[in-house]
């Protein structure tokens, strides 16, 4: 079997197109996942049992069943139902809620490191309860939680490859439409695989080195 590359690299536009729609998923999914976990996290150590019951199903339910489905209910079931999104949004309200699902449990695992002795320091050396929220509780919580942060934000970028599955035009969605019309699979595979790579390895580097600059104190 001979390579050819030259015959897929006139589509390079498109894998560029592709690229920067799954960076942008990526990115929508995991500031809306966010919110939604942070206020999740709070209700769940601060609001009523119910609640807490609530959530607790929600997250046992969404990290126990494919991502896959949860994207199919978005778009396919929720229409019946009266809400009908377009693929992409579909794409980003499914795994912002997959995301969600799992950044709660990331956020409580943060909150939980924090010794009460700490934060009754600061309150014993005059801080305001915002104060200590800031200065205390949040740059602790955010250095516990920073590795499994970024290493959940790179498997989402990795699991967008699932929204091809409802045509939402990311990465592996050009892949598939460039492989049928080339029928060169291997280059295109291994085209859209290198991609994957590069931009996994550049956002770990780019974590490390935030890292480096935000977390210099010693544990």
């Amino acid at each position: 079997m001979s390579l050819n590359y030259q015959q897929i690299m006139r589509y390079q536009e498109l894998f560029i197109e592709g690229a920067l729609y799954t960076l942008v998923l990526t990115m929508l999914a995991v500031i809306i996942g966010t919110v939604m976990a942070t206020a999740a996290a709070l209700v769940h150590e601060k609001g009523p049992k119910v609640a807490r019951q609530l959530i607790r199903c929600y997250i046992e339910i969404i990290r126990n069943t494919p991502a896959l489905i949860q994207i199919y209910i978005v778009f396919f079931v929720m229409p019946q139902l009266g809400l009908r999104l377009p693929s992409f949004q579909a794409a980003v309200a499914a795994l912002s809620i997959y995301f969600c699902a799992y950044a709660i449990e990331i956020i409580r695992s943060g909150l939980y490191a924090i010794p009460k002795s700490q934060i009754e320091a600061g309150f014993c050396l005059g801080l305001t309860q915002w104060q200590v929220f800031r200065h205390v509780i949040l740059v602790s919580m955010l250095r516990t939680i920073y590795p499994s942060y970024t290493s959940q934000f790179i498997l989402l970028l990795l699991g967008t490859s699932l929204a091809s599955q409802i045509s939402a035009e990311e990465l592996f969605h050009v892949a598939g439409f460039v492989d049928s019309r080339t029928y060169r699979s291997f280059e295109v595979y291994s085209l859209v695989s290198a991609i994957y790579l590069f931009m996994s390895l550049s956002f770990k580097a780019l974590f490390a080195l935030i890292a480096r600059r935000i977390f210099q104190w010693p544990m």
